[in-house]
């Protein structure tokens, strides 16, 4: 049967929005999830999480002479309490750890794939069915974790088996060229922001209800066994969906380059030092953004915890807002990775500014939202954009080993996954210590940094495109 790049493309879309339902669905939970550990075992001295705590807590003990005395101040009538630095004051204490063990739990998932992701630039159709294997398995252990240790395998059996992303966007790649590749991968952002928008609401609607089968034994399964059954029907559909419908793509540019060269002038190309000069900077670009932007967007449902005690529901809804809007935005690269950064500065500086108007309602609520939106078009943004232009590194047929694609996005996500193994716990340990305000105002800091040199690669990148043309 011939597959057409089109069908490939829907094929990979379909089989990635599965995926993605099944990667956001326990996002919402997560700090609930935790706090439902910290209840049942934090007393045991026994259990790896009582012990993950009392090591926490001897480092904070020796960290906390970098810390200024909290200030809470409390006005008669309004009750305003500010948690500016590390104080604690009431329940915070257990709150906090709640985020910092939320973002120790980010920060090995990412790690895993940070591992893993030089190791997936073979886009064989066997590798990606062995990801989607580790997948339904990470789901299978969620579902029947009742203690910290068996669901922190679960994070990392699925660490060490997420490859869907980074393989979808090596097949598209393939079986694209350069005048459609940038409008194809689109629909990765378009996946995501479909499941954004849909998985979180899932996973809170579906949170509060049992799984009939565990109603028998219910110590046996996990609070939110439910949401982790959900999880594994979407994977198990899309690995027997990819089965069916997905044809072998590895050698798909050597089949057609013949044909394509015979149809189509000469395309001028950089030389293939340069192209990998540019190559390593988008790929640290990718990895220094998201050591930012993931703290930060990994923290958002711990901080309504912390702040507001959100409930399921409500974690869920501020999710979904935040990805209503990215399939609005338009693909581009460095420059449009740019207004990525500075939208991505705004929404913490509205996070910095949130602890200070808890009391407010209706400011409180805004400031959440406008943050939550500038970070939907953050994350609909400079992820895609960078990608695009990776992949345009690599465009020439033959030559050096770095510049295969698979390979190559496969290095470039992996620095990226780096920053995301550092980004959250980092931004919970800042949080942990010296409460939100500050910690989202060191992101903004450095995110405005980063958006200055994004500006000035974006002026060598349109300098670049135009001696290309010119030649």
């Amino acid at each position: 049967m011939a597959h057409s790049p089109k069908s490939i493309v829907t094929t990979v879309f379909v089989a990635l929005v599965l995926d993605l339902l099944a990667f956001t669905i326990p996002l919402p939970l997560f700090p609930r999830l935790i706090a439902w550990y910290l209840h049942s075992e934090a007393h045991s001295p026994s259990t790896l999480l009582s012990r993950l705590l009392g090591l926490s807590h001897s480092w904070r003990s020796k960290l906390l002479s970098f810390s200024t005395p909290a200030l809470d101040t409390t006005q008669t009538g309004s009750e305003t309490r500010w948690m500016w630095t590390g104080g604690r004051v009431g329940d915070t204490s257990k709150n906090w750890d709640v985020v910092l063990l939320g973002g120790a739990m980010g920060s090995l998932f990412s790690l895993c794939q940070c591992v893993i992701s030089p190791w997936l630039g073979s886009r064989e159709w066997r590798v990606l069915l062995c990801t989607m294997l580790g997948n339904i398995a990470s789901a299978m252990i969620w579902a029947r974790s009742t203690s910290f240790s068996t669901f922190l395998l679960s994070r990392l059996v699925g660490g060490l088996s997420e490859g869907n992303v980074q393989l979808s966007t090596a097949i598209i790649s393939d079986v694209t060229d350069s005048s459609n590749r940038s409008r194809s991968l689109a629909l990765i952002g378009i996946a995501f922001s479909i499941c954004f928008t849909l998985g979180p609401s899932l996973g809170a609607y579906f949170a509060s209800r049992p799984l009939p089968i565990a109603s028998s034994s219910p110590t046996s399964w996990n609070v939110f066994a439910l949401p982790a059954a959900i999880s594994l029907v979407f994977l198990i559909v899309e690995t027997l969906f990819l089965a069916a419908r997905l044809p072998e793509t590895k050698s798909w540019k050597k089949e057609t380059s013949a044909n394509a060269a015979s149809e189509s002038a000469p395309i001028p190309v950089e030389a293939a030092d340069q192209r990998l000069k540019r190559l390593n900077t988008i790929g640290w670009l990718h990895g220094i953004f998201l050591l930012f932007f993931s703290g930060a967007e990994f923290t958002l449902t711990f901080l309504t915890y912390d702040l507001f005690t959100a409930t399921n529901a409500q974690n869920g809804r501020l999710l979904s807002s935040r990805h209503v809007r990215p399939s609005l935005a338009r693909l581009g690269e460095i420059r449009m990775a740019c207004y990525g950064c500075f939208t991505a500065v705004f929404a913490f500086i509205c996070l910095t500014l949130l602890p200070a108007c808890r009391d407010s309602y209706a400011l409180s609520t805004a400031l959440l939202y406008a943050a939550a939106t500038g970070l939907a078009y953050t994350s609909a943004t400079v992820v895609t954009s960078l990608t695009a232009a990776a992949a345009s590194c690599c465009d020439a047929q033959g030559g050096r080993a770095e510049l295969q694609r698979g390979r190559a996005l496969g290095v470039v996500r992996s620095k990226g996954q780096l920053g995301r193994a550092i980004g959250p716990i980092l931004a919970s340990s800042i949080y942990w210590l010296q409460g939100p305000t500050i910690c989202y105002a060191v992101l903004a800091v450095f995110m405005a940094q980063l958006s200055s040199l994004m500006v000035y690669l974006a002026k060598q990148e349109k300098e670049r495109r135009h001696r290309i043309k010119s030649r």
